[in-house]
């Protein structure tokens, strides 16, 4: 059986790309899920599955922002913001 590869080479500019696309498409997401009616029987399943769909592509945002090391200068004391 093959094995998964587990070392990416991704610059910068790829992970802005597809933090930018994972942004994307839970705006389009969002809109999906404002057209469908709660009161509407026949929305019901089209809803749960939108909202798992949202649900995963936040999940994916949030472990990428988690990888992410963020700058700190390292001989100043760090003021957050």
């Amino acid at each position: 059986m093959p094995s998964y590869n587990r070392q990416f080479d991704l610059s910068i500019n790829d992970v802005n790309l597809i933090d930018a696309a994972l942004r994307a498409r839970g705006r389009e997401l969002s809109g999906m899920r404002l057209a469908l009616k709660d009161d509407n029987p026949a929305h019901l399943e089209s809803i749960r599955v939108v909202e798992q769909d949202q649900r995963q592509n936040e999940e994916l945002l949030g472990r990428l922002h988690d990888q992410k090391i963020f700058y700190r200068p390292i001989k100043a004391v760090y003021v957050g913001g």
